[in-house]
């Protein structure tokens, strides 16, 4: 086990290489990026030539142990032409190849010391004032000034008076030209160092398709809930290939939180009445490993489930939406003590959502079954002789309300350290469930729909009935046939969770971070989710430790973290938030996270404020199938960037601690989600055979780090973000507002138009300096004056302080006061879709127009207050 420390973060420290000085860092890196901007920049036309053309298309539960880890470090290899040395004397030669400047001694500080005193000395001694000729000699003065008797003579010493004298000259004009802003922050260009058009097409051109399937083959070796034993054995890897990487500050990050994990035999399904119908559901699925592989699967359960053994007459309720659930009611179908059985996706996709749906219905349990209509035989050949899901295929999943809650549930707002001993109860908790629930694989559910005909009323709308064959479409009532649904579980108060942190220290502002998150547990084997975005993310981590090794090192702080939790409750990443709050909201430039990275060739991306520099990358990165650039790709399907909802680990850097996030990745048609069958099988199969989707995932991802750490100027787009909040606003009155607003309460929105355009004034001024800038550094040759480099790092403090700055702190959403952002959070009956202006909708919604016209009024301050900020 790791050991515990008294520190707010628990980490196991590891000894590294010291961070350099910053003259060293100056000799191999100068600290301004000016050559961003500077001549040395190259067109992207003549990248995309260049990219375009000639490129290769449990039993029970098993707490981690920390004797366990061993046998998973063994996968990492030591040696060979995939070893850590022979990578890094590749490395050295395509920095050669790059012209990378490097020091003679780059140990010799007294060396470098020197030879720019003797250039300095030579420089002031080739001095030719034009004025020279007129001053006197010093004999001259000598030969006039009066003699005094030969006692009282003071013999001095020329030589020691001639070098005080030309150390003050030297102070002097040192002095002159500091005042004179003519000495530069990094006055050496870089376009002699680390060319930035060299330094993409290293990143982007050494990601390695077959790293990234080696990752991913190891990462899906057994299944890995978190909080068990397969997730400490994967977090431990992680650690090591972070450190076999060269990353700094290597360690685990604990926290003690609430999980529940099934018991054998704790599970039921069964229609126990009338006898003739009597039927006892499978429940597990079948293996999706031979025998022979000894793969051990997780079995199918709820996380955050309600323990309960509870009967009652079985209803088919559709999706589960509220508004199913009051179509039900419209018919006279009692639902009062009823079993519930719905289907995943539709109307309500958030299955959370559906149990609490249920629950106020009246129902006592509810059943969530996979439908073939929304990703099995209906939809194509299933696995294993295609990608759908088969019909014994389960889809896990937590049924916590993370739009209400999230993070551990039982320490809303703070975070769950080891040593933190306040918690709140599982009774009644707003993050809960208070029903039991389960999921099924069709195959089961067919019976329980079978059981039905006949009873309530028989469905005559197609859009309310399913694809499982055999069936005969009724609602159930009353006199349904009676179901048992038993759900007894292990329940852990305290169970150990570990995320996985390193980083690379910025040499410019080294305490703004640019954070990378992809999470690490899943419900079975993790194949896509999470497993395809962890050996993305580990192919990045070693492209950035070979170019440390080389020298290389960011402007801003780069943090890599592998999280726990998430498929619970996005709990690693948001007791990381809650352990950290003030720091991320006052330092954190940004948050770049990717959950799934690939099922299939759909590139998808959401966080309006990252539009422009996604652009970018997107035009230097091909798609593998056509050739043509995502870019166009992109822009041929008319895709935009939404605002982010729920769903993954943006959620608390992005609601909590306002922090610029983006979540990007690609997809495809329906997969076996969060099943046992989705594993690497799966993914060499159907999902991304060859692995070319992962490696140009791991091209835009490695790209944007790169953007978002190195370049001068923090490539977000306060343009863009402004026009969509207007988009926002606007969207905001159709529905609400005065115009065409529900009578006789219409809210006056006029306050947050007025906000919106002051947004769109503000921003555009504050973009317009840095055009400015960027005409002043590229006139100048790729130089940079210390006045305007000061500007610029202001220019950077403010445009990461934005977000933050959006944030209600002392509020927060008013029944779920947790979230904080005004204008992004989860919507609160769709867990996955975002709701902008979230206070303004969640009161409207409920017909609370008082409430409504209150958070209409205090979002217009909060926005009005952070746009005047931006030139304050």
């Amino acid at each position: 086990m790791v050991d515990e420390k008294p520190n707010k973060y628990e980490y196991e420290q590891q000894e590294y290489l010291p961070i350099p000085t910053y003259e060293q860092a100056i000799s191999s890196r100068p600290s301004s990026s000016n050559s961003h901007l500077g001549p040395a920049e190259v067109s992207h036309d003549a990248e995309r030539q260049g990219l375009l053309t000639g490129g290769q298309q449990q039993d029970g539960y098993q707490p981690p142990t920390a004797e366990s880890a061993r046998s998973s470090l063994d996968f990492l290899a030591s040696s060979g032409e995939n070893s850590r040395r022979s990578s890094a004397e590749a490395l050295q030669r395509e920095i050669q190849q790059m012209d990378v400047e490097e020091p003679a001694d780059p140990n010799s500080r007294a060396h470098r010391f020197s030879k720019r005193i003797t250039s300095l000395t030579h420089s002031l001694s080739s001095i030719n004032l034009p004025f020279r000729e007129w001053l006197p000699s010093s004999q001259y003065i000598r030969a006039r000034l009066p003699s005094l008797p030969q006692h009282m003579r003071f013999q001095p010493n020329w030589i020691i008076v001639g070098r005080i004298f030309a150390i003050f000259l030297v102070i002097f004009i040192i002095w002159l030209f500091f005042i004179s802003d003519l000495f530069a922050i990094g006055s050496r260009s870089l376009a002699n160092m680390f060319p930035p058009d060299k330094l993409r097409a290293y990143v982007r051109d050494h990601i390695d398709a077959d790293k990234i399937s080696h990752n991913l083959q190891h990462a899906t070796q057994f299944d890995h809930v978190a909080g068990t034993e397969g997730n400490y054995l994967l977090a431990k890897w992680v650690e090591t290939s972070y450190q076999l990487a060269g990353l700094e500050s290597v360690g685990l990050e604990r926290f003690d939180v609430y999980l529940n994990y099934p018991k054998k035999g704790g599970r039921r399904v069964a229609i126990i009445h009338p006898p003739e119908l009597t039927w006892e559901a499978k429940i597990e699925e079948e293996l999706a490993y031979p025998p022979e592989y000894e793969a051990v699967q997780t079995m199918v359960f709820h996380g955050h489930s309600k323990m309960g053994n509870v009967t009652g007459p079985l209803i088919y309720a559709n999706y589960g939406s509220r508004q199913d659930f009051q179509d039900l009611k419209d018919k006279g179908i009692d639902m009062q003590g009823s079993i519930v059985l719905v289907r995943y996706y539709g109307s309500q996709p958030d299955r959370s959502l559906k149990v609490k749906a249920a629950e106020q219905a009246g129902a006592v349990g509810c059943i969530i079954y996979s439908d073939p209509a929304e990703d099995g035989f209906l939809k194509g050949e299933p696995y294993p002789k295609g990608r759908y899901m088969p019909d014994d295929g389960v889809q896990r999943g937590a049924v916590g309300m993370s739009s209400w809650v999230v993070g551990d549930v039982l320490s809303p707002g703070y975070a769950s350290l080891p040593a933190e001993r306040r918690r709140e109860s599982k009774d009644d908790n707003p993050g809960l469930p208070n029903i039991p629930s389960i999921p099924l694989a069709w195959r089961d559910a067919q019976k329980l729909l079978q059981a039905l005909k006949g009873h309530g009323k028989r469905i005559e709308d197609s859009k309310a009935t399913g694809g499982v064959p055999d069936v005969e479409w009724w609602t159930g009532d009353a006199n349904s046939p009676t179901v048992h649904l038993m759900n007894d579980q292990i329940e852990k108060e305290r169970e150990g969770i570990y995320n996985v942190l390193g980083k690379l220290t910025g040499v410019e502002q080294p305490e703004k971070s640019i954070i990378v998150g992809n999470h690490r547990d899943a419900w079975c084997f993790g194949g896509a989710d999470p497993g395809s975005g962890t050996a993305v993310m580990l192919e990045v981590v070693r492209i950035f430790g070979e170019l440390k090794k080389a020298g290389w090192r960011p402007l801003r702080t780069i943090e890599f973290a592998s999280w726990d939790g998430e498929e619970y409750n996005m709990i690693g990443s948001t007791e990381h938030v809650e352990a950290r709050i003030e720091d991320l909201r006052r330092d954190a430039a940004a948050y770049i996270n990717v959950d799934v990275a690939v099922t299939g060739t759909r590139f998808k991306a959401g966080g309006p404020i990252f539009e422009s520099v996604l652009k970018r990358i997107l035009e230097r990165v091909a798609d593998p199938n056509s050739n043509k650039s995502f870019l166009d790709v992109w822009e041929e399907s008319k895709s935009t960037m939404d605002g982010l909802g729920s769903g993954s680990d943006f959620v608390a850097f992005l609601d909590l601690a306002g922090t610029s996030s983006i979540d990007m990745g690609f997809e495809g048609d329906p997969f076996p989600y969060h099943s046992c069958y989705d594993n690497f099988d799966w993914m060499d199969k159907y999902g991304d055979p060859g692995f070319q989707y992962h490696k140009a995932m791991g091209q835009i991802w490695a790209l944007l780090i790169l953007e978002m750490a190195d370049r001068p100027l923090l490539p977000l787009d306060l343009n863009v973000y402004a026009r969509e909040v207007t988009k926002y606003v606007n969207n905001l009155e159709t529905h609400y507002g005065s115009l065409k607003g529900p009578k006789p309460h219409p809210l006056n929105v006029q306050s947050l138009k007025a906000a919106a355009q002051q947004f769109v004034v503000q921003a555009k001024i504050f973009e317009d300096w840095g055009t400015a800038w960027s005409t002043a550094v590229t006139n100048a040759g790729g130089f940079e004056s210390l006045t305007l480099a000061n500007q610029r790092l202001d220019h950077n403090t403010r445009m990461a302080a934005f977000e933050s700055d959006l944030l209600d702190i002392d509020g927060g959403l008013p029944g779920r006061e947790q979230f904080k952002h005004i204008i992004f959070a989860p919507e609160l009956w769709n867990n996955h879709g975002p709701a902008y202006f979230p206070g303004v909708r969640d009161a409207a919604d409920e017909g609370e127009w008082e409430l409504a016209q209150k958070q209409v009024d205090k979002a217009a301050r909060i926005l009005d207050r952070a746009a005047r900020k931006l030139n304050a």
